[in-house]
């Protein structure tokens, strides 16, 4: 039972947090991570029955993260403007949609499409829990959200563990279609949460534009006036033409890298220049600490996608393992995970986290440079042990940041922007794992991956040890733990 509203009992005692926004707000942030850590294991099941190498199964994991990558900002500027409720309600029903047309896909194509579809599906989750959590801080006065910030990234890493395990169990029951069906009850799931227990508005819609006078209706001015088309479709043009290029690293696609770097010159023209800006440049160029997570987090979950998409084809294809037992082997990183998360989350501060991270993702690639089709399963785990004290670490922490350092109003737009970061860094590792594997998952491949991850890994660890602005997200961090945020 969640403790009453304040304005509800006409006290000026602030309430505790409602509570019965915890549901929603946890299956939506999960409907993403579900169907990363299930696809993991079913692309060599995939590519088997539809007779696709893992370079062109590649694109079942790249689409995703491309719709997200532009979705999560774009809906999280719209949550920001219109409240959560039905940017949530109208997300999760396409990831129904998308769970439709994925079971029922009759080639690589479509079944690509399935995904994209889910990309965008899946983009309201995260970005509508910063704001809902946002609205509730302003609600009670009470702007520590450790706890249910902790909450968030333990049930993602909880779904993480289930997820290729599940997914392993799905193939196994009824093939690889059945982890795409799994999506219907999910979204089904997810809308009546949200029809029965978000807030009917929490957005700051009303206090947007006013009407000019013009004849033009306040909601169309407000859209027009507030979303920055134009900014967003620069933006997309940007990431379509960056993810085509590192897909098929070649000389011949030089006009896709070209197009990529026109285009974001001419976004960054348009965003300071725009009255209302998609992605703020002026202040976001004034907040060194949030660029600064953010470059974080593209380096951080390159090396995170690559090992949980890579490392796995790995262990089915050039291992031995089975669909469902590459997904076990997936399951101590993930439960080391939640341990660390849990443990963590009641600790202030982030430097120290991101750095045992940063080095814990060096160990872990060393050791897969170590791994051959003879090695015993035991190294197997302890890779992913190893990874698990990253994988519990960095995105909590980088969550956490982005919460302390971005402006309040725009606290749903920057955390779907650190997600865009994120994505943007799977599809690097997507298109690495590509280049490392192409038609075969084999050993020297895999070493080829660990070298690029353990390159990476030395950069995130560097990028934190000479960040001097880690401390300013600390000390606010520290300071709105305090009562009433004092």
């Amino acid at each position: 039972m969640s403790e009453p509203r304040t304005e509800e009992r006409g006290t000026t005692a602030p309430a505790g947090f409602d509570r019965r926004l915890l549901p929603p707000m946890m299956l939506g942030s999960v409907l993403n991570p579900v169907n990363s850590t299930i696809i993991a294991v079913s692309l060599i099941p995939i590519g088997d029955a539809l007779g696709a190498p893992p370079s062109q199964t590649a694109w079942l994991v790249s689409a995703l993260y491309l719709a997200t990558a532009l979705g999560q900002p774009v809906v999280g500027r719209l949550i920001d403007v219109y409240g959560p409720r039905r940017l949530f309600l109208v997300s999760t029903s396409l990831v129904g949609v998308a769970g439709v047309v994925g079971t029922l896909a009759p080639n690589l194509g479509v079944l690509i499409a399935s995904r994209v579809i889910l990309g965008f599906g899946t983009c309201a989750g995260y970005p509508a829990a910063m704001a809902l959590l946002r609205s509730e801080a302003r609600r009670t006065g009470r702007d520590s959200p450790g706890g249910v910030l902790t909450a968030l990234a333990v049930t993602n890493q909880t779904i993480a563990v289930i997820g290729p395990l599940l997914g392993g169990l799905l193939i196994a029951l009824g093939g690889w279609r059945a982890t795409f069906a799994l999506n219907v009850p999910l979204a089904v799931a997810a809308v009546l949460l949200g029809l029965f227990r978000l807030p009917e508005e929490s957005g700051t819609e009303e206090s947007g534009t006013e009407e000019s006078g013009t004849g033009e209706s306040p909601r169309r001015g407000r859209l027009a006036t507030q979303l920055d088309l134009a900014g967003m479709a620069l933006f997309a043009v940007t990431l379509v033409a960056l993810l085509l290029f590192l897909m098929n690293l070649h000389l011949r696609d030089w006009y896709l890298l070209v197009t990529a770097v026109a285009a974001s010159a001419a976004f960054a023209v348009r965003e300071l220049r725009a009255v209302t800006p998609f992605i703020d440049l002026r202040v976001l160029g004034g907040n060194t600490p949030l660029l600064a997570t953010y470059g974080r987090a593209l380096v951080a979950y390159t090396v995170s996608y690559a090992f949980l998409y890579g490392f796995t084809q790995w262990t089915e294809e050039g291992f031995g393992l089975s669909p469902f037992h590459a997904g076990l082997a997936q399951i101590p990183m993930f439960l080391v995970a939640i341990g660390v998360s849990i443990v963590s989350g009641r600790r202030e501060g982030v430097r120290g986290k991101l750095l045992v991270g940063g080095t814990g993702q060096i160990v872990a690639c060393v050791v897969m440079l170590t791994l051959t089709r003879d090695s015993p399963v035991w190294t197997l785990v302890l890779v992913a042990l190893v990874f698990g004290v990253p994988q519990g670490l960095n995105s909590l922490a980088l969550q956490n940041s982005v919460y302390f350092q971005a402006d309040p109003e725009r606290t749903a737009s920057s955390a779907g922007l650190l997600r865009t970061f994120a994505y943007v860094g799977s599809m690097v590792a997507s298109s690495t794992t590509a280049a490392s594997f192409g038609r075969r998952a084999d050993t020297g491949g895999m070493h080829h991956l660990a070298w690029v991850m353990l390159g990476a890994g030395v950069l995130y660890l560097l990028l934190t040890a000479f960040d001097r602005t880690l401390g300013r997200a600390t000390d606010k961090e520290t300071s709105a733990d305090a009562p009433n945020g004092s």
